[in-house]
Parts: C-alpha cells; structure tokens; sequence
C-alpha cells in the first residue's frame, strides 16, 4: 500500500451513526447542475466546469472551491454552497481548515530554521527538550528532526496515545483524534511524550504521526522564542501576503468560514486549535494560490529545501519535508492532501509546468480524497499532459 493511500486511510473513514433529528435530507433529487461562478469564457474555465460538476453530482457534495495557477495567472471557481440549506456560494474569500497541509507550513518553518542557521536536520530533537528523554531512542539511534515531518520517527498517531480508542472501524480517525484533545494542554503533550516506548529505529520505518509535528512545532517555537502562529505569520504569511491564513480567527474572518458536512449530512464541529503545527492552519483559494506561485517557483532557499527529498521508496517516490513527491521524465508532482470531519482538501504543485491547483471541499467522506485526486487529475492533465497524475 503507497503512502499516500495509507495516510488517506488512517485519516478519512466512513461514519455510521443512527438516524440523527437534525439531519438534512441529501438523498433528495438533485439540481441537473451545481450553482457556480464559473463565467465559462475560456478552456480552462470549460475543463474545470466538467470536472467540478461531475464531482458536484454525488449527494454528499456541498460546496467546492478550486484555485489553479498557470504561468502566473490565477483562476478561482466556486460551486455548490458554504451551508447546507442557503444558497451561498463559496467564493475566493471563503476560509477552510487546510488540516494536514498545514504541515507542509510546519516543514517550511523547519527548513527555514536551517536557512537561518539555528537547527540542522539531523540534530537530535532531545537537543531542544527540557528533561530526559532516554526514551526517544531505540538502539542507540536518537529521533531527527527531520524525522518529526517525515512521518519517521516512530511516534504515535496522536497524542494522547489511545490506540484501543481507534478500535471502532466505523468511526473516522480524525474524529476521534479531535475528541481525544479536547482538552489537551502541552503540558499533558509534554508528560504523555515522556511515556513513549519506541519499536523501531527511527528514520526506517512510515508511520503517520500528528505527534511529530506537533513536537516539530513546540521546538521551533523554542528556538525562535515565539509562537507557532507568530512564526507562520512572520516568516511565511507575511511576506506572501497571505492575509487569511491563521489559526486564530478574527470575529470577521469567522463569518466567512465554510461549514462541514460528514457523508449524512451532519453538520461537524470546529476542529481543535490544540492541533497546531499538525493540522490547525485555516485558508482561502486565494491565499493557498500565493503558496502555491512560492512553491513552484523554487526562488526561496526554503521552497527548495521543503523540496529536497528526505526518504525514497524506489526511483520516483519521496517524502520531502511533509511534502509527497512524484517524478519521471524530469517532471515532479509535490503534494499534499489534508482531511478532517467535514472538509477535504489537496495542495498540488507542478514546478516543471509553472502550474498548480488547490481544492477545498466542505464535505469529508471516505471517498472524498479519492474524488478530489480523480478531479485534479482530470483537470491537470488536460493543461498539461506532461503533468504526472496523482496516485490513486
């Protein structure tokens, strides 16, 4: 099983829960067209509208947006709505929690902790900890810290560490994870990392770990003597004008947030802000985009090293710094997919094209990874047929 689809698994599985009094009625017939601003003027605009709509089909579909940017020109679509029962259109200022692909932000900050000169990759991460941590070794091999962002230090899932409460198949990981944490302080992080028993030498082996970037996280923030949102925004946010993404969201910016829906139609919770540098950035298309145009772009030392690949399976796949990576024929595809009761979303970069895409999607299901991928792939390739295709 690729890495790609075992994050995916661990992350997006299908909820069965009894018939709930508030639960919407999604099973009823559908418009023949989702509602969207798609002003269908050029081919971009026309690849797009079939691809959107026929993922927009199904009946757990409620709202889409998708950003793309090609030779520098971006294009932002919407369709569908931000809540079940208005007609409300997302638009490029609609927030999404990104989840996952916040640890590519975490990864950036980590490589521009090596630009800077204040940590190396491989340094020892009992280096930027306070006590004794005997335990984050295993035969003699310390955890990196790249390691941490790489989903290789042998780290557990979450922290709290309850692997009985993942027993039911029928409830998502992610779900429980946001049970588990709330509330969770770092100090509870901090006496909780102290039992870990590691099982294998760390570097060797995947293992999806929320708790590597979290403590990712927590050192940055004590090497630089700010907070993880402080850090986003000075060293990324900031100087790429991305002005919606943030943790903290102000009065404002909530009233513009999308609401997520599980497969039934079940309006999710807010995730958990104790997340941090593993999962709990918000965006928007229009600041992803700007992400993206810097990823692709390659100018920064700390796009290139978020690039450089810190683990290969075979000739054409790496795990950069959080970063999935394919390439062949000289051409790479970086990405990285983020998913949490009620949202889906995918952050695609495509340097060799110029080009790249990001969706949100205010529905999370155990198929709405596969139908995001299956449509930016659709949309992709006709672009540019050179681009690689995600995996399935």
């Amino acid at each position: 099983m690729n890495v790609w689809l075992t994050s995916v698994l661990l992350l997006v599985t299908l909820v069965a829960e009894p018939v709930h009094p508030k639960r919407l009625p999604i099973l009823a017939r559908l418009p023949e067209k989702a509602s969207t601003d798609n002003p269908l003027e050029t081919t971009v605009d026309s690849l797009v509208e079939r691809a959107a709509q026929q993922f927009m089909r199904l009946p757990q579909a409620v709202g889409l947006s998708i950003g793309i940017i090609k030779g520098g020109q971006p294009f932002v679509y919407n369709y569908g709505t931000i809540e079940r029962g208005r007609q409300q259109l997302p638009t490029s200022q609609t927030v999404y929690p990104i989840a996952s692909i916040t640890k590519t932000f975490t990864g950036a900050l980590l490589a521009q902790a090596v630009v800077d000169g204040k940590v190396q990759l491989n340094d020892d991460v009992r280096k930027y900890l306070t006590g004794d941590y005997p335990n984050l070794v295993y035969q003699g091999h310390p955890i990196r810290l790249v390691h941490l962002i790489n989903h290789r230090s042998g780290l557990p899932f979450l922290l709290p560490n309850k692997p009985e409460a993942f027993s039911n198949t029928n409830t998502p990981a992610s779900a429980v994870a946001m049970e588990l944490m709330r509330p969770y302080s770092r100090t509870d992080f901090y006496n909780d990392l102290h039992q870990i028993k590691l099982d294998t030498i760390p570097g060797v082996a995947f293992k999806y770990s929320n708790t590597g970037a979290q403590l990712l996280g927590y050192i940055l923030e004590r090497v630089y003597e700010q907070s993880f949102e402080q850090l986003v925004q000075q060293k990324l946010t900031q100087p790429l004008a991305m002005r919606d993404t943030k943790i903290t969201l102000t009065p404002s910016a909530q009233t513009r947030m999308a609401k997520g829906y599980d497969c039934e139609g079940i309006l999710m919770p807010d995730s958990p802000d104790e997340l941090q540098a593993a999962g709990a950035l918000k965006s928007t298309v229009v600041d992803m985009l700007k992400y993206i145009q810097w990823n692709i772009s390659e100018k920064s030392l700390t796009a290139k090293l978020t690039h450089q690949p810190t683990w290969t399976n075979g000739s054409q796949y790496a795990s950069g710094l959080n970063w999935q990576m394919l390439q062949s024929a000289g051409n790479r595809v970086i990405w990285q997919d983020g998913n949490i009761p009620g949202f889906s979303s995918l952050c695609v970069n495509y340097p060799e094209q110029n080009l790249g895409i990001v969706v949100f999607a205010n529905e999370c299901d155990r198929t709405t990874a596969s139908r995001i991928k299956a449509m930016t792939n659709q949309i992709i390739k006709q672009l540019d047929e050179r681009a690689i295709s995600l995996p399935n």
